[in-house]
């Protein structure tokens, strides 16, 4: 058996003290490779459901009408806790997971009163931090409150259009608004061309962590079967 065939595949080097793994191996598929060894794949089967694709770039008639859809591995949809009205109870990040319908991560939250919720995971957060929803909390990284509460200059993800209806701008990977004016009961953010409710909340001083920062991929199989990989 040739030599390089006997050496270990999974040697880690930790990167700078985080918790990014690279791979020592001579092995085409896994040179330089890096993963992130805090993010793990392990959805609670409370808060997952199963989640059927229709149409796959069809119209009613069955014609292909978008090109390039359909396929893919099977997924599983993760409930996403967007509106964030668990008020004054604070909650503690138990894990930090891949979801893969969107393009950030999300994390368990355990809350005080038992209840599990997954979040979007602010940038940043690692587990065992706290995070609240309140009217009166601080401003501090993954807490919830309303714009009215939030001084100027400050930087949130997963904001309310419609006040109870939960976050539906900023979600994405690595976007961020910022407050920057308030006049009456609406407030302008920057980066969005739209004038918000006071009364609506958003995620505070934070935004989404980005799916595969800072982390290279050794070939194309593990960008082709990532979905697999990560055990759905």
């Amino acid at each position: 058996m040739a030599e390089w065939l006997k050496r270990p595949t999974h040697n880690w080097r930790i990167l700078n003290n985080t918790a990014k793994h690279l791979y020592k191996t001579p092995i085409p598929s896994t040179r330089k490779e890096t993963v992130d060894r805090q993010v793990k794949s392990n959805p609670r089967n409370n808060l997952i459901h199963g989640w059927h694709h229709c149409g796959k770039g069809r119209n009613s008639r069955g014609i292909i009408t978008a090109r390039h859809r359909g396929g893919g591995h099977k997924r599983l949809y993760r409930k996403i806790d967007f509106r964030r009205n668990q008020k004054d109870i604070s909650g503690r990040i138990v894990t930090i997971e891949y979801d893969p319908n969107r393009n950030a991560y999300i994390c368990l939250i355990h809350h005080g009163d038992g209840e599990k919720r997954y979040i979007l995971h602010p940038r940043g957060a690692i587990i065992g931090d706290t995070i609240v929803s309140g009217t009166k909390v601080p401003i501090s990284m993954g807490n919830a409150l309303p714009l009215t509460d939030m001084p100027l200059g400050t930087a949130m993800h997963n904001i309310e259009i419609t006040r109870g209806r939960g976050g539906q701008l900023a979600r994405a990977a690595g976007v961020v608004a910022k407050l920057i004016a308030k006049e009456g009961k609406s407030a302008t953010l920057m980066n969005y061309d739209i004038r918000q409710g006071l009364k609506n909340k958003a995620a505070a001083a934070t935004t989404s962590s980005e799916v595969g920062e800072a982390v290279a991929s050794g070939g194309g199989g593990r960008r082709l079967h990532a979905v697999a990989a990560l055990g759905l």
